[in-house]
């Protein structure tokens, strides 16, 4: 069975939902009928573009279980950054419809569209760094340049938000955590941010690219992705190298 689906609704509206249990992982062969849908609008555009996950979940994130090393890595990011920019440069406004939680690569999705409508239970978030990596769908790019440079790394190096009922106390202990954290990817993390934005987009999904398999030679990221798939997100240990 197809993971995404298209209607194309008398008023012009191409509906694109996409549909694969349970959280919506955008698996590669996901990913591969959402750029093949995006050609077919590039060919054939309609009025508008709705992209939904459903009325429970747009999209967990990126199929953890497809990662592996390096090279795994950039295989996946290289059909992150293909369909997305297919999806970016659909001919037609685009609009995410997002229900619950929109994290990782299915931030990313939404960030890719033109514009996005919340509904009251919808979390946005890139939580990458919990596992030790850092975005690889254009999250330290296309993030920052829509938010700021500044609220997009609270997303990117904490993989949260923080509370801060007391100023220095809140300070100190986010900084405390960040120390416990996986710092090379935190370290890159930034890198892209920073450098990604003194130049175009295309530079900066590209540097994304490089970062992005370059931190899975790291330790963290070997301990984040095994604790992940062993235990669910956010319990890894990281030793910072």
């Amino acid at each position: 069975m197809p993971f995404v689906s298209v209607d194309r609704r008398d008023d012009g509206v191409a509906l694109v939902q996409l549909d694969r249990p349970k959280a919506n992982a955008l698996s590669v062969a996901l990913l591969e009928e959402l750029a093949e849908i995006a050609r077919a609008l590039h060919a054939d555009p309609p009025g508008a573009v709705v992209l939904w996950g459903g009325p429970r979940i747009f999209a967990a994130g990126a199929d953890i279980s497809e990662f592996g090393g390096p090279e795994e890595a950039r295989r996946v990011g290289r059909h992150f950054l293909g369909t997305l920019d297919a999806w970016a440069t659909i001919p037609r406004v685009t609009i995410a419809a997002v229900n619950g939680f929109a994290l990782g690569g299915g931030c990313e999705l939404a960030l890719a569209c033109d514009l996005r409508v919340a509904a009251d239970d919808a979390r946005f978030g890139q939580p990458e760094i919990l596992l030790g990596i850092i975005p690889g769908g254009g999250g330290t790019q296309r993030l920052p340049r829509l938010v700021g440079p500044s609220r997009a790394k609270d997303m990117v190096l904490t993989g949260r938000q923080v509370p801060a009922a007391d100023v220095r106390d809140a300070a100190l202990a986010w900084a405390a955590e960040l120390a416990r954290g996986p710092l090379v990817a935190q370290a890159l993390a930034k890198r892209a941010i920073d450098d990604g934005l003194d130049g175009p987009l295309a530079a900066g999904l590209e540097l994304e690219q490089e970062l992005f398999g370059e931190v899975f030679a790291t330790e963290d990221a070997g301990a984040g992705v095994r604790s992940f798939l062993a235990d669910g997100p956010g319990k890894a240990t990281f030793s910072g190298r």
